[in-house]
C-alpha cells in the first residue's frame, strides 16, 4: 500500500515549464527531511546522478520515466548516427526493441529544428508533458514527489542556460568595449 505525504506535497509550490525554479534541488530535498522515509529521500537524492534506472520495479513513476527517457535517447542516437554515418548500437542503452511511435516523432521534430537551443526546449517540453502524464492520479504519494523532482531538474537546467546566456553576453560586450579602447 502506498504511503501518502500530504503535508510536504501540499506545501510544495506548483512548477510551470519555463518558469523560474522556486528553490534548488538541495532545497527540495531539505523540505522532504522528516516528512518522508529516509529510503525514499535517498532515492530522490540519487535522481540527478542516476544515468540508468537504479531502482527498477520499486516505483511506477520512476519505471515509466526511465523507460520514456531511455527510448527518447535511443531514438535521438539513431537519428544522429545516420547523420554521422556511425553505428548507433554502440551508443544505445539496452531496451526491449519496441518504441512508441510518438517518441520517434518527438526525436525527429527536435532533430529537424535548426536551433540547438530550440530543439532542446522542444525535447524538455515533451519530457515535461510525459511527466504530467505519469503524475496523473498521483496526488500525495512518492510517485508525485519523483515526478516533481524530475520537473524541478528541468527547470533548474533552463535556469542555468538562462544565466549562462547572460554571462556569455556580458563577456562578449566587455570584450568589445575593451577592443574599442585599444
Amino acid at each position: 500500500m502506498a504511503e501518502y505525504y500530504t503535508y510536504v506535497i501540499a506545501s510544495l509550490p506548483m512548477l510551470i515549464f519555463g518558469a523560474k525554479p522556486p528553490f534548488s534541488y538541495e532545497g527540495f530535498l531539505q523540505l522532504c527531511v522528516g516528512f518522508i522515509p529516509e529510503r525514499e529521500r535517498l532515492i530522490l537524492a540519487e535522481i540527478p546522478h542516476a544515468g540508468e534506472h537504479p531502482y527498477g520495479g520499486i516505483h511506477g513513476a520512476l519505471d515509466a520515466w526511465y523507460e520514456f527517457d531511455r527510448d527518447l535517447r535511443n531514438e535521438l542516437v539513431k537519428i544522429r548516427a545516420v547523420r554521422k554515418k556511425a553505428d548507433p548500437v554502440k551508443y544505445m542503452r539496452l531496451d526491449d526493441g519496441y518504441v512508441e511511435p510518438y517518441i520517434t516523432h518527438i526525436a525527429l521534430a527536435a532533430c529537424r529544428n535548426v536551433s540547438v537551443l530550440e530543439a532542446e526546449r522542444t525535447l524538455d517540453q515533451e519530457r515535461w508533458n510525459k511527466l504530467e502524464e505519469i503524475a496523473a492520479g498521483h496526488f500525495f504519494d512518492f510517485d508525485f514527489l519523483a515526478v516533481y523532482a524530475f520537473k524541478l531538474l528541468i527547470l533548474l537546467r533552463w535556469e542555468n542556460i538562462r544565466l549562462a546566456e547572460k554571462a556569455a553576453l556580458l563577456d562578449k560586450t566587455l570584450k568589445a568595449i575593451e577592443a574599442g579602447r585599444a
